[in-house]
């Protein structure tokens, strides 16, 4: 198979991310009734929560999600889609230290949505807490590892943006934890946390997709050009 074909299926895996955990979000949400679900108030994993009752004594809420099976199952496939794209785009990356980080970290955090799903907050907290630490941490983290990669890389094609995401999802990490909505809400904040990594790969997915094509030896393009540019 010719390494442009594969990048290509690794793009795909990547463009379903952001429309799959957004739809996720939005549908399982709206099936909730009394209360209704808010993203202001609500965090992301009680759409997952197998159980009704009131929850977190922090900020104390009743929640009670009826399709909590479908939003873990989506965490599972965001985590899978997300893994599979780094793994099949892996040679666009060209070696170099911050891409090497950015890449690990990203596996890491897409490794902290599975583990979320895997593991819903009231049934295995502590488990379902170390996802959400790889999540807030290593994946906005990988992100601004990537965005300072070398020229030639897939990162660096989109640097401006790759550094924007991946600072906003630390800046709503550090905010959410502190308990800070600033006017969105505590988990309208979470959500600020979560969502840069997805729509980073939703981006980098449809940029790919639309340039591999056009190097039937991407391999040895992208090492030529960081040959060139060293």
């Amino acid at each position: 198979m010719r390494s442009s074909t594969v990048v290509r299926a690794g793009a795909l895996c990547w463009v379903a991310v952001a429309p799959l955990f957004l739809a996720a979000n939005v549908i399982v949400g709206l099936a909730w009734d009394d209360p209704a679900f808010s993203w202001a108030t609500n965090n992301i994993s009680d759409l997952g929560n197998v159980t009704c009752g009131v929850w977190d004594t922090t900020r104390p809420r009743y929640v009670c999600s009826p399709w909590h099976s479908a939003m873990n199952a989506a965490f599972l496939l965001t985590a899978a889609l997300l893994m599979a794209g780094l793994v099949l785009t892996w040679r666009t990356w060209v070696p170099g230290r911050a891409a090497r980080w950015g890449r690990g970290l990203m596996l890491l955090g897409a490794a902290g949505l599975g583990l979320a799903g895997a593991f819903p907050a009231d049934s295995n907290e502590n488990l379902h807490l170390l996802g959400a630490v790889l999540v807030f941490g290593c994946a906005n983290a990988g992100l601004v590892a990537a965005g300072c990669a070398r020229n030639g890389t897939l990162p660096a094609r989109l640097r401006p943006a790759t550094l924007a995401l991946g600072a906003l999802g630390l800046a709503g990490s550090v905010l959410f934890i502190a308990q800070q909505g600033m006017g969105l809400g505590v988990g309208g904040m979470e959500r600020v946390a979560v969502f840069p990594l997805p729509v980073w790969a939703t981006c980098a997915g449809l940029l790919l997709y639309f340039t591999a094509p056009r190097h039937r030896s991407l391999g040895r393009h992208l090492t030529a050009e960081t040959s060139n540019q060293g």
